[in-house]
């Protein structure tokens, strides 16, 4: 039996979230920079893309660009953020065929004019796409999400907008970017790294997390497969016990 044929469309993550790890490093495997693994992790992206909205998976969210990456030397990061324009002008296609809403979360003021007016173009042509939620974390930083959230909820209760009696998770979740999204119900992490790197830590308090060791450019339909059937192989409890859950 294939892999695609044991999984339980009916047991599927609501949310895929996913850190795509890798793209340097297997570049530097093959002698070359690195920005030659982030154009072949590219292709990655778009498999990913197209597999999850086959099986059916509502929400998919990416890991793109963090907040710490901007630390990055100048000529990668101008690498990644031209990267990002061209892919988003050649997935448009992708994404209107597929009928896939595109977002993005993060401090998006912070990208370049271009990028920023690519993605935008981009995420109006498709806001009306009801198949798939894909999410673009860029620019991202949990903390600074959290921190954002706590500030705006302090000046809403100062000013009596918000009662302080009143402050309960779905209040800080409609603070939070990902306030149209449900909790994360799967994180998986590319590339052998067993770390979370700042991403959706408010949101991914009851995921399962997943890590493999494949480098992100050769994260294929099977790597994913693979990471689904894991993933209905466990037991969610949420705090309750196994006879509770039977």
């Amino acid at each position: 039996m294939s892999l695609a044929n044991k999984i339980q469309k009916d047991f599927l993550p609501k949310h895929l979230a996913i850190i795509m790890d890798g793209n340097g490093r297997w570049a530097k495997l093959k002698g070359r920079l690195r920005v030659f693994g982030h154009e072949s992790g590219t292709k990655s992206v778009k498999q990913t893309v197209e597999t999850c909205a086959e099986l059916g998976i509502q929400y998919l969210t990416l890991y793109a660009f963090s907040t710490e990456n901007w630390n990055r030397p100048k000529l990668e990061v101008d690498a990644l953020m031209r990267l990002l324009v061209s892919s988003l002008k050649k997935e448009l296609k992708l994404l209107l065929k597929n009928n896939i809403k595109l977002q993005a979360i993060g401090n998006l003021d912070t990208l370049p004019k271009k990028a920023k007016k690519e993605l935008f173009e981009v995420m109006e042509k498709t806001k009306d796409n009801t198949r798939m939620t894909l999410t673009l974390a860029l620019s991202y930083g949990s903390r600074e999400e959290i921190k954002n959230a706590v500030k705006e909820i302090c000046h809403k209760v100062k000013n009596n907008i918000i009662l302080l009696e009143s402050i309960d998770e779905s209040i800080i979740n409609q603070h939070l970017y990902t306030q149209n999204l449900p909790d994360v119900d799967l994180l998986i992490r590319t590339s052998g790294e067993h770390r979370i790197s700042n991403f959706l830590l408010w949101q991914i308090a009851y995921a399962e997390l997943y890590f493999t060791n494949v480098l992100w450019p050769d994260f294929s339909k099977e790597h994913l497969y693979e990471a689904l059937i894991n993933y209905q192989n466990r037991e969610r409890r949420f705090g309750k016990t196994s006879e509770q859950i039977n």
